[in-house]
């Protein structure tokens, strides 16, 4: 949640639902309220709907949801692990309104469009999965086994109280609506009290501080191990840069020796260098620096570490 949403949560005024919201509205500029705080009792605009599978429940969103809950085998941790897909998911909604005490109301639009609303779970079913002998055996070659279906529905109900954060206009039928803020704000319903709500999203700001923290906790130890590397790497870089200059010194020192102190692989510059641990003097320290792989010439054996080799 943004610090904007909270800070606009601070700043939106609670307006009581009454009949005086309408001349409230009459006279403010643009006969809109951009972002206001509203309570009242859920009532369709006509029929509501019904639930499919509790007789005597009726309300304005209704969420039907399938799922499928099933086990798959981890190879890595060697056990069952629980999975849960949907299967299916309809959401049916009817017009309404919110309706205050002295039977103001005010025209709820575009409610799938809000966070929330915390809906009643009116049924709750398991389905059971039964399989013979091959499927047993076919789920332990695939690896999954089918539990069952889980099948709920959930309903925003008549008669609910609904706590509604959004922009509030004045239409020129002189209908009281309440619609998702235009300035970018978010669009609240919510089936506790203003409080809650509030106490609700400053707890998930404070939970994307902690994480925006965590991130930029974890960039900075990113970026000390990549210099630290770095660092690393140019010192190695300055070590053999000293290290040929301290050859090309010596090979200076040496160039008149006798041919027999040539380096074996370009056979023009004296053996300058001891390779370890195998301590063959066979080459010079620019053919060493340009061997494939770090093994000796002689007898290909890892080379360690190799030093200057210093002729009386």
């Amino acid at each position: 949640m943004s610090a904007h949403v909270c800070l606009s949560f601070q700043d939106a005024p609670q307006i009581a639902l009454n009949k005086n919201l309408v001349d409230l509205l009459n006279v403010t500029p643009g006969k809109c309220l951009q972002y206001v705080v509203i309570e009242g009792t859920v009532q369709p605009v006509r029929e509501p709907l019904r639930s499919q599978f509790q007789e005597g429940s009726v309300g304005v969103i209704q969420k039907l949801v399938l799922r499928e809950h099933k086990l798959v085998w981890n190879s890595l941790a060697r056990t069952w692990t629980d999975r849960e897909r949907v299967l299916h998911q309809r959401v049916n909604a009817v017009p309404f309104n919110l309706i205050g005490g002295d039977g103001a109301s005010v025209r709820v639009l575009c409610p799938l469009e809000a966070t929330g609303p915390e809906m009643e779970t009116v049924h709750e079913k398991f389905h059971q999965a039964s399989y013979g002998f091959t499927d047993l055996l076919g789920q332990y070659l695939s690896g999954e086994k089918p539990k069952g279906q889980l099948e709920t529905e959930e309903m925003l109900k008549v008669g609910a109280s609904v706590t509604a954060v959004g922009e509030l206009i004045l239409d020129t039928d002189r209908l009281l609506k309440l619609r998702p803020p235009t300035d970018g704000s978010e669009f609240f319903l919510s089936t506790g009290d203003f409080e809650s709500l509030r106490l609700g999203q400053e707890g998930q700001a404070g939970s994307w501080r902690a994480l925006a923290c965590v991130c930029a906790l974890v960039g900075v130890a990113v970026l000390l191990w990549v210099g630290r590397r770095y660092y690393k790497e140019m010192e190695s870089k300055r070590k053999r840069e000293r290290e040929r200059m301290e050859f090309e010194q010596m090979w200076e020192r040496d160039r008149e020796e006798d041919t027999e102190n040539l380096c074996v692989i370009c056979l023009s510059s004296p053996r300058g260098c001891v390779l370890l641990n195998c301590g063959h003097v066979c080459c010079c320290y620019s053919c060493y620096q340009a061997l494939p792989q770090p093994t000796c010439p002689v007898c290909r054996q890892m080379i360690s570490r190799v030093v200057p080799l210093y002729q009386a």
